[in-house]
C-alpha cells in the first residue's frame, strides 16, 4: 500500500490549506488565504499569497504576521485588502482586535485603516471604481458613535462585566453569543487615503487608549472616518449580506426585518454619503438576500425564496431588477438548481453561477435573455470563490472534490481548466472513488460516492463505513478538512458517501423527499444505497458502521433505533429529542416552522432508546448551540438507563469537549476525534482491543 499524508493524523493536519481567493481588478493575479498549522500544533495560522491568474509563474507570499491575515478583497487599483489582529505601531500596544489593513499594489508595508474599539468583523463590499469600501463591525447599542463605543467598553472592561441584556430574541448564533454589540455595516473611503507621519496629538489619544479627560478619546483623524449606514441596528445585520455599486455611492444589502422570534431578509438601498435608506424588496413570507450589482451598476440581482412549511421545501429563486428595483423578474425559473453563489458576466449579459449538481458543484452561465442556462464545467468538481476576469475573459475560482482538496484554478469560457500555481501542492490521496446509485422502493433514484481502499477486492473485501452527511439540505461534493473520508479509506475501509432525501443537487422533487418526515425517505434511501454498495465483491457486508454528524447525527440515532445491520454508529453533534431541540437550538422558529408537532414527535430517535443494539459513540461540543450539548446529554442519559449493566458499564462511549462548538476545529482536538473514532470502529467492526487514546488520559 502506498504512503500518503493520511496515513498520519500529525501528517494530515500538517498540510496547508488553500481557504479562499480573490480575483484583482486587471485579471493577472490572484490572492489565497491559506492556512498552516501553528508549531505547537494548537492552531492555524493564516496569511495571504499571490499567484499569477494565467497558470504560469510560482507562488509569492504577500503576508507574515503571528496573528495571520484572512479575508482578501482588492481596490480598484490593486491595493490588498484584509483583516488582521496584527499589531498596529500608532495603537493601543495591548489591543488584539482585528482590523482593516490595506497592502499597496506598489508593495511595502501594509497599513491600518481602523482603529475601532471592537475592531473589524469583515469587508461586507468593495466598490469596483471607487475607494468606498463597507466593512462590518460591532458596536454597544447605547454608543452613539465610534468614540462612545470605545469608552463604554473600557469601562465594562474595567469592571470587569460580562453580562448582556437581550431584548429579542435569538440570542445566540452557532458558537456564539448575540451580544453585547450590534453589528453594523460603517462605510469607508479610501480615496486620498495616504501614509502620514502622525502629530503627537494624533497618537496619544486614540480610540480604546488612555485619557485623562471625561470626554471619551477621539478616532484618529489619520485614519478615514467611519460612518455609520446602520445606525441603532438592533439584531438587524447578522450575517447581512451587501454589495456596492461600481461609483460606491450607493450600498445594496440584505437585511433582517424583525417579525416576532426571527425575521425576513429584505433588501434595502443605502446611499453611502448620507445614510438614507431605501426599502427594495420586501416581501412578508419570502427571504430575499445575496445581492450582486453589474459591472455598469444598472442590474440588481438577488435570490428570492418562500418560507418552507411542513408541505414542503420552496424553490431557491433567481431575480434581477433595475437598480432601484424597477422591472424585477425571475431568470431561469426551468433551472431546477439552488445557486450557491452569484456573480456578474463581465459584459453583464449573464450571471453567473455555482449550484450543487449530482455530487459535483459546477459553474452555470444562467443568461439575462431568458437563454437557457448553460453549463460550463463538466469535471467531478466542485468550486466555490468564483472571480469574473474582465480583461483577460474567463474566470478564476478554487475547486475541490473527495480526492482534491481545493486548490485554484482558471477556467476557460468554453470551460477548459487549468490549474494554477499553490503554496499548498495537492496531497496524493489514498484508494480510488467510484460513482454508486440505487433505486428506492418508490423508484427514485438515489446516488453517491464510493471511496475504495487500495487493494479492495473479492478475495479482500473492505469494511464499509456508512457517512451520512449534515444539514440536511445538503450533499457530499467537496473536499472537507473536518470529516475526511480519506484517514479511514487509509486504515482500510471503505467509506460510502449517499445523497438520500433532503439532498441538494437532484432536484426540488429529491429535496422533498422525506420533507416533515426525517425518519422515512431519508432513511429508506441510506438502506436502498447501502444495500447495493454492500452487493459488490470489494465489500465485505459482514463488517459495516454507519456515523455521521448534525443531522447525520440525528440519522445516526435513527438507524441505532430502527436496525442493527451495523456493527458500530458514530453520532457527532446529534438530534436526540426533536421536542427538546426545537425549544433550545439557537433559531427555533425555524424548526418549528418545517415541521407539524405531529411529525416532530413521530420522527424523534428518542422514541425508539429501548430498540438500540448497536454500540454508540456519542460526541459533542459544549459550545454547539445550533445544536445544544443538551442533545447529547439526554441521548446518554437514556443510554445508561435502558441498556447499562448492574456495574454501570455501557458498550457505548461518550467523547465531550467542553471548548469546541457544532465542528471539532483545534487541531489537537480533532486528532484526538479521529484516534477516538477509529479505535470505537476497529474495536466493533474489525474486532480488535479497545485502544483508549493516550491523551484522554
Amino acid at each position: 500500500m502506498s504512503d500518503t499524508p493520511f496515513d498520519s493524523l500529525d501528517d494530515c493536519f500538517a498540510l496547508p490549506r488553500v481557504e479562499a481567493l480573490a480575483l484583482s481588478p486587471d485579471g493577472s493575479r490572484a490572492v489565497l488565504t491559506v492556512a498552516t498549522l501553528k508549531k505547537d500544533g494548537t492552531g492555524y495560522e493564516r496569511a495571504l499569497w499571490t499567484v499569477p491568474a494565467d497558470g504560469s509563474g510560482a507562488p509569492r507570499r504577500l503576508t507574515r504576521s503571528a496573528k495571520g491575515e484572512a479575508g482578501a478583497a482588492f481596490t480598484p487599483a490593486g491595493d490588498v485588502l484584509f483583516v488582521s489582529a496584527r499589531a498596529d505601531a500608532e495603537g493601543d500596544a495591548t489591543d488584539e482586535s482585528a482590523q482593516l489593513w490595506q497592502l499597496p499594489a506598489t508593495g511595502g508595508e501594509a497599513r491600518p485603516v481602523t482603529r475601532l474599539a471592537g475592531g473589524v468583523d469583515g469587508i461586507a463590499a468593495v466598490a469596483e471604481q471607487s475607494g468606498q469600501v463597507v466593512v462590518a463591525a460591532s458596536l454597544l447599542p447605547s454608543a452613539d458613535s465610534v468614540e462612545a463605543d470605545a469608552a463604554l467598553r473600557t469601562k465594562r472592561k474595567e469592571a470587569k462585566v460580562a453580562a448582556m441584556l437581550h431584548e429579542t430574541y435569538p440570542i445566540r448564533y452557532w458558537d456564539h453569543d448575540l451580544g453585547p454589540a450590534q453589528p453594523h455595516l460603517l462605510g469607508l473611503d479610501l480615496a486620498g487615503f495616504a501614509d502620514t507621519i502622525p502629530a503627537p496629538e494624533d497618537t496619544a489619544t486614540d480610540a480604546g487608549g488612555e485619557d485623562d479627560s471625561a470626554d471619551p478619546s477621539p478616532y484618529p483623524p489619520t485614519l478615514p472616518r467611519p460612518i455609520d449606514l446602520t445606525p441603532q441596528p438592533g439584531r438587524s445585520v447578522d450575517n447581512a449580506e451587501a454589495a456596492l455599486t461600481p461609483d460606491g455611492r450607493t450600498l445594496i444589502a440584505a437585511i433582517t426585518q424583525p417579525e416576532e422570534r426571527g425575521g425576513r431578509s429584505v433588501l434595502v438601498a443605502i446611499d453611502t454619503a448620507t445614510g438614507e435608506r431605501t426599502t427594495l424588496f420586501d416581501e412578508p413570507g419570502f427571504d430575499i438576500g445575496s445581492p450582486v450589482i453589474s459591472h455598469d451598476g444598472t442590474v440588481l440581482a438577488f435570490g428570492r425564496a418562500a418560507r418552507s412549511t411542513p408541505a414542503g421545501p420552496s424553490d431557491e429563486e433567481v431575480w434581477v431588477s433595475a437598480l432601484d428595483g424597477a422591472g424585477a423578474r425571475r431568470i431561469a425559473p426551468a433551472w431546477d438548481r439552488w445557486a450557491t453563489s452569484l456573480a456578474f458576466a463581465a459584459d453583464d449579459t449573464a450571471l453567473i453561477a455555482t449550484a450543487d449538481q449530482d455530487g459535483r458543484g459546477p459553474v452555470f452561465r444562467l443568461p439575462l435573455d431568458g437563454g437557457e442556462p448553460e453549463q460550463l464545467t463538466h469535471d467531478d468538481f466542485t468550486y466555490t470563490h468564483v472571480g469574473v476576469d474582465r480583461a483577460g475573459g474567463g474566470y478564476v475560482a478554487l475547486r475541490s472534490s473527495y480526492i482534491a482538496p481545493p486548490h485554484p484554478v482558471r477556467i476557460a469560457p468554453d470551460g477548459a481548466v487549468t490549474p494554477l500555481a499553490s503554496p499548498a501542492p495537492l496531497p496524493d490521496v489514498p484508494g480510488t472513488i467510484v460513482d454508486v446509485e440505487a433505486t428506492a422502493a418508490d423508484g427514485a433514484r438515489v446516488r453517491g460516492w464510493l471511496m475504495l481502499p487500495e487493494g479492495a477486492s473479492a478475495d479482500i473485501p473492505a469494511p464499509l463505513l456508512l457517512w451520512i452527511h449534515g444539514g440536511p439540505v445538503a450533499s457530499w461534493n467537496a473536499w472537507s478538512w473536518r470529516w475526511n473520508p480519506a484517514l479511514a479509506v487509509a486504515r482500510g475501509y471503505a467509506v460510502l458517501l449517499p445523497d438520500p432525501g433532503l439532498s441538494t443537487g437532484y432536484g426540488l422533487d429529491h429535496i422533498a423527499r422525506g420533507w416533515n418526515a426525517w425518519g422515512a425517505e431519508p432513511y429508506t434511501d441510506l438502506l436502498a444505497i447501502t444495500d447495493a454498495v454492500e452487493a459488490r465483491p470489494d465489500i465485505d457486508e459482514t463488517r459495516t458502521a454507519a456515523m455521521g454528524g448534525s443531522f447525520g447525527g440525528y440519522m445516526a440515532n435513527w438507524v441505532a433505533g430502527h436496525t442493527d445491520r451495523f456493527r458500530a454508529i458514530v453520532t457527532h453533534a446529534s438530534l436526540w429529542a426533536l421536542d427538546q431541540f426545537q425549544g433550545t437550538t439557537d433559531h427555533s422558529v425555524y424548526w418549528q416552522r418545517i415541521f407539524t408537532p405531529e411529525a416532530m414527535i413521530e420522527h424523534s430517535p428518542h422514541r425508539h432508546v429501548e430498540s438500540i443494539r448497536t454500540p454508540l459513540l456519542v460526541i459533542h461540543g459544549d459550545k454547539d448551540y445550533r445544536v445544544p450539548v443538551g442533545e447529547a446529554l439526554r441521548l446518554w442519559s437514556d443510554l445508561a438507563e435502558h441498556h447499562a449493566a448492574e456495574d454501570g458499564t455501557m458498550a457505548h462511549r461518550f467523547l465531550y469537549y467542553p471548548d469546541e462548538n457544532h465542528w471539532i476545529l483545534k487541531p489537537q482536538h480533532a486528532k484526538v476525534w479521529y484516534e477516538t473514532v477509529f479505535a470505537f470502529l476497529d474495536q466493533h467492526v474489525l474486532g480488535a482491543d479497545w485502544v483508549r487514546p493516550r491523551l484522554l488520559g
